[in-house]
């Protein structure tokens, strides 16, 4: 017998919805126990080799000895490179091996959330797997997404893959100190920013010479005084 295919279309659209809104429960779960222990949570997206563990390094470099972090290194594959390095660094980090799946979600996340020390922590970092479609789909549950785009990947991205840029809180543009060297039209790359998310926080930085870190960690401390809800909670640099 010959299946109707408006039939099957509506089938998979209801499975696709009945997915999508289990994980943002558990989502809302996640943020809820952050919440509880006056957590900020960060979710961290880009292309591999955006650097996104350079710049998690530089911030815990930046944010210690006052503020205590943890981070979720999200990886296709059961390597612990990422996280070695953070712990090497003085942080906890869980690693969360995808089996191959291109992006974290919120049932992961949630196993990782309940094996960190959060009593103990002023902000929890996700590094999510390095790929600008799959991750922007799903909601972890953290307070606030970030994407890392960086001068070397070109600078058409926001036009290729505008998924990943809408909804966004903060837009890191790493490797600045390729400028000079590599074509790379800075305007034309935030005009396609600004036609997908307005005024969206801006940071232009470069992990190998630290311009622009201060900036971004000072937008962080500002985030976690609020989430700890008092003005002294978090002493400036």
């Amino acid at each position: 017998m010959c299946e109707n295919p408006s039939h099957s279309h509506a089938q998979n659209i209801s499975i696709g919805a009945q997915i999508m809104s289990a994980n943002d429960m558990v989502a809302a779960h996640n943020l809820s126990h952050l919440d509880q222990n006056h957590v900020l949570g960060i979710n961290i997206m880009a292309a591999p080799g955006a650097g996104k563990t350079s710049l998690i390094l530089h911030t815990i470099a930046a944010l210690r000895p006052e503020l205590q972090l943890g981070v979720v290194e999200g990886d296709t594959a059961p390597v612990t490179l990422d996280a070695d390095k953070i712990i090497t660094a003085g942080m906890p980090a869980i690693q969360i091996n995808t089996g191959g799946q291109c992006h974290l979600d919120a049932v992961m996340l949630s196993s990782a959330i309940h094996q960190l020390p959060l009593e103990d922590l002023d902000l929890m970092i996700v590094e999510n797997v390095g790929n600008l479609i799959c991750p922007a789909a799903f909601n972890l549950g953290t307070h606030f997404n970030v994407v890392i785009a960086s001068v070397p990947e070109g600078d058409d991205k926001p036009y290729k893959y505008p998924g990943i840029y809408r909804g966004i809180d903060a837009l890191i543009l790493n490797k600045v100190d390729l400028l000079p060297y590599v074509h790379f039209d800075i305007d034309y790359f935030r005009r396609g920013i600004e036609i997908l998310n307005p005024g969206v926080t801006f940071f232009p930085i470069s992990c190998e010479t630290g311009e622009g870190i201060a900036a971004w960690t000072d937008w962080l401390r500002e985030r976690i005084r609020s989430s700890q809800g008092a003005e002294t909670a978090v002493a400036p640099a």
